[in-house]
């Protein structure tokens, strides 16, 4: 956990580093654009196997793969998107992993997948489908990886039958929150309702039992955060027109026993419209009171909840999506907001001593060359934010952005794939990144100089 002194001190962190992680175009546009840069780890080395650029003395390498075999017997899976590292031993971690399949991805999974009928699985194909009793192929993996020995020891599909499992997040009690970004309902392909969330044990050894976690919402999910003072979870919604929801447990670390979800409102701005596209409303910097608004109906049949939020006041975020935890204080990304709806970082300070929690427009992007449609993000051991790009156009060009304390954006990592990085999560010693290539999927381990600032 990111100490704020650690994470303030994060600013200071790169002054000795002289070149560039931009090149010459691209500062040439950034002192145009007026968006603040950072000289980060410097300039990205080319990779010779075309695959992901990183700075001097960084390296990765694959430690799994869309088809390898795996312990269970089945194939990895594809579509690897949100990700989740927790430590087992002093030598061991578990990497929960989710697959973004939907229904219809099926026939391009490994034949162990498109035959994949467990008992624990939690929806299956109906009749007339052609894959009738086999599990929806979206889910979750587990990894157990040695980070003495740079091995997967053991790999195996841990959640089974959930559809477009995204984002999600890590709770401080040891467990994952597997996102759907769906709402199905049954259709003579899918057999039940989806759009809910998941808990999977990092402890597991197998595929667990899926429990869908109703009261916390049935809607687009994308990512999950926890405070850990308080258990109370954050969650983020991939829409044009999404809220931010806030589920205050019965139990803390029991979200099974069911709570409140909640929506965020800006205090004396019902409807506040955070997104900046027509006529802005935030300006970068700046910081607005907040209050939550509670929400009757979290099981929404008819896909409204962010409707039945708006009409009690609720604040609007353009697609919001990766979210992480800090020092007492939450980022997530608003993937397509601002005025060139390149995209946003928006900061959440909750408050324990009864003051009003706040809300900080963080990041606001003016230059595709330095910032595109961020996605997922996570927070670095020297305190920066690194954030996964999820664009795509005719010229490949997806990145790690690192952004600053003070807000300064800068590479750290080029992917040379027509696809997106997704799922950065670090070991808890801070010197291993582990991040997915969405599709075909491979999950990378990156090592480097992390701590050495």
């Amino acid at each position: 956990m990111i100490t704020r002194r650690q994470f303030m001190l994060g600013s200071l962190a790169f002054g000795g580093l002289a070149s560039s992680a931009f090149g010459k175009s691209q500062l040439s546009k950034a002192v145009a654009s007026a968006m603040p840069i950072s000289t980060g780890y410097g300039n990205l080395i080319k990779d010779k196997n075309s695959l992901l650029d990183l700075p001097e003395g960084f390296s990765y390498r694959v430690i799994s793969q869309f088809g390898d075999a795996m312990s269970d017997g089945l194939n990895v899976p594809d579509r690897a998107d949100g990700m989740g590292c927790f430590g087992l031993d002093e030598e061991r971690v578990a990497l929960v992993r989710n697959h973004e399949l939907h229904p219809t991805h099926i026939e391009k999974q490994p034949q162990s997948i498109q035959q994949h009928s467990p008992a624990l699985a939690y929806d299956s194909y109906g009749e007339g489908s052609g894959f009738e009793g086999t599990a929806l192929p979206g889910g979750t993996s587990t990894l157990v990886y040695n980070l003495s020995t740079h091995k997967v020891e053991r790999e195996f599909i841990s959640l089974s039958g959930t559809v477009r499992n995204c984002s999600g997040g890590i709770t401080p009690w040891g467990t994952w929150l597997t996102c759907e970004e769906s709402v199905d309902k049954p259709n003579g392909v899918v057999s039940k309702d989806h759009g809910y969330i998941f808990e999977v044990p990092a402890s597991a050894t197998s595929m667990t039992q899926p429990e869908p976690l109703k009261a916390m919402g049935r809607f687009n999910h994308e990512a999950a955060s926890v405070d850990p003072r308080n258990g109370m979870v954050y969650l983020t919604e991939d829409r044009g027109d999404s809220v931010l929801y806030r589920f205050v447990p019965n139990t803390p670390a029991k979200l099974a026993d069911g709570g409140k979800l909640q929506a965020l409102k800006v205090v004396g701005k019902p409807q506040f419209d955070s997104r900046n596209w027509n006529n802005p409303s935030m300006e970068t910097g700046q910081w607005f009171d907040i209050e939550w608004v509670d929400l009757d109906d979290p099981e929404s049949p008819e896909d409204d909840l962010r409707l039945q939020a708006y009409e009690k006041g609720a604040a609007l975020f353009a697609r919001g999506e990766g979210m992480h935890w800090g020092d007492e204080e939450l980022y997530f990304c608003c993937t397509n907001g601002g005025e060139k709806q390149l995209g946003q970082v928006m900061r959440v300070v909750p408050s324990l001593d009864g003051k009003a929690d706040k809300l900080q427009l963080f990041l606001q992007s003016e230059d595709k060359n330095l910032y595109n449609f961020g996605d997922n993000l996570t927070v670095c051991p020297n305190g920066h934010l690194l954030v996964c790009e999820d664009q795509y156009t005719d010229i490949v060009d997806n990145h790690l952005r690192g952004i600053t304390p003070g807000g300064e954006v800068y590479n750290f990592a080029k992917l040379h794939a027509q696809t997106e990085l997704a799922g950065a999560c670090f070991s808890p010693d801070g010197r291993t990144l582990f991040v997915n290539v969405y599709s075909p999927s491979k999950t990378l381990a990156i090592t480097g100089p992390w701590l050495s600032s």
